[in-house]
């Protein structure tokens, strides 16, 4: 244990002072207080439905169903109650239950002699979905596998504790968001990396990728007439008291925000590359480095843009169908502002991988230029 200690001292070190920041970040008075939900949520097993009161119009269906559940929680556990299920004839928030179901029904009061069905019980398949993921990624990547997933909950923290409740409060959309981004890239690269000249190259060179992609995220809301109303739920968000939020300033942000895993990637990518040539052939001028360092990045830059195009494009493969199915021309289906979003999030997060390359290369050459350093982590 101590040998383990004394080689992994500086991870270890890390992840606990990241550690730290993430649990004084969950455990903190957030900004914005929530409104208190009505009543209590349980776990229930469906006994039994009653669909008499549903009617089937083709593909959805419309009516109340009653359903009878068996509590599993709770004060109420293992009594029996008439939970509600309310069809409105919308697939992608309708939920259909049949006996033997998991649910989760809402308590307004312990005497209450009818609860409402919430939806589903995915509880335990996410659970054990995540658990497996953490699994795989410890075994397969060992110390580095367990600084990526500490990344991963810290970014989760952030982004629920951090930037929701702040543009909730009222807060500026992209500078909120902007310093989330800031604080993620700097204790993700770092935590992977470790305080090295690896690490500043590939803060320093996500972090100007970032702010121009910002700038053009911003513009390309402006020159397409992008509102942000294609975010899902942005006007029933607006509806219910947040009018205040700027939602192309919403959409702008989040365009950058989905995209920074990606120029943190490209990041790394180059500036650990061009670490490899200036330690194996040290005193390379500073060009020569460079020169290296966009080499590296016109091979990544090139599917990193890809994988973009086919991850946003994945997302709206329905709406995709529809205009073929309908014959409608690519020259016209591009002119709608749900197609326009898709466009600009991926020209957006193209131009902030595009840019992050040279950025990087040039910092990472002039740092390994300096002074070429043994490899960070490297023992001599």
């Amino acid at each position: 244990m101590r040998r383990f200690f004394r080689r992994y001292r500086a991870d270890c070190t890390m992840l606990l002072v990241w550690s730290i920041v993430g649990a004084a970040l969950m455990f903190s008075p957030a900004p914005f207080r929530a409104a208190a939900p009505e009543g209590k949520s349980y776990r229930a097993k469906v006994r039994s439905t009653d669909d008499g009161a549903v009617e089937a119009h083709g593909l959805v269906r419309f009516g109340s169903q009653i359903v009878r559940v068996r509590i599993l929680e709770g004060p109420l556990r293992g009594e029996e109650r008439i939970a509600v299920n309310e069809l409105r004839a919308q697939l992608e928030l309708d939920k259909y239950f049949s006996p033997g179901d998991d649910a989760v029904v809402a308590v307004a009061s312990p005497d209450a002699e009818t609860v409402t069905a919430q939806d589903h019980d995915r509880h335990f398949p996410i659970i054990a979905l995540f658990a497996a993921f953490c699994v795989l990624l410890v075994v397969f990547g060992g110390m580095v596998g367990v600084k990526a997933l500490a990344s991963f909950i810290f970014s989760c923290i952030v982004i629920w504790r951090g930037v929701i409740p702040l543009l909730l409060a009222g807060m500026n959309v992209l500078w909120t968001i902007f310093g989330a981004v800031t604080l993620l890239t700097f204790a993700i690269v770092f935590l992977v990396a470790g305080f090295c000249r690896k690490g500043w190259a590939a803060f320093s060179g996500a972090m100007l990728g970032v702010f121009f992609g910002f700038a053009v995220a911003r513009a390309s809301t402006v020159l397409l007439k992008i509102n942000g109303a294609t975010l899902p739920y942005a006007q029933t968000l607006l509806f219910s008291g947040y009018d205040f939020l700027d939602l192309g300033e919403l959409f702008a942000g989040a365009m950058i925000l989905a995209s920074s895993g990606a120029v943190m990637d490209l990041a790394m990518d180059i500036a650990s590359g061009v670490e490899e040539v200036a330690f194996h052939h040290p005193g390379l001028p500073k060009k020569a480095l460079f020169l290296s360092g966009i080499r590296i990045g016109r091979s990544v830059v090139g599917t990193m843009t890809t994988t973009l195009l086919l991850a946003y494009s994945g997302g709206y493969v329905t709406l995709l169908l529809m205009f073929f199915a309908q014959g409608t021309p690519p020259w016209d289906f591009i002119n709608s502002p749900l197609v326009a979003a898709e466009i600009a999030k991926t020209l957006a997060g193209s131009f902030a991988l595009i840019l992050v390359a040279p950025f990087t290369a040039f910092a990472s050459a002039w740092l390994f230029g300096a002074a070429p350093d043994r490899l960070c982590g490297a023992k001599s």
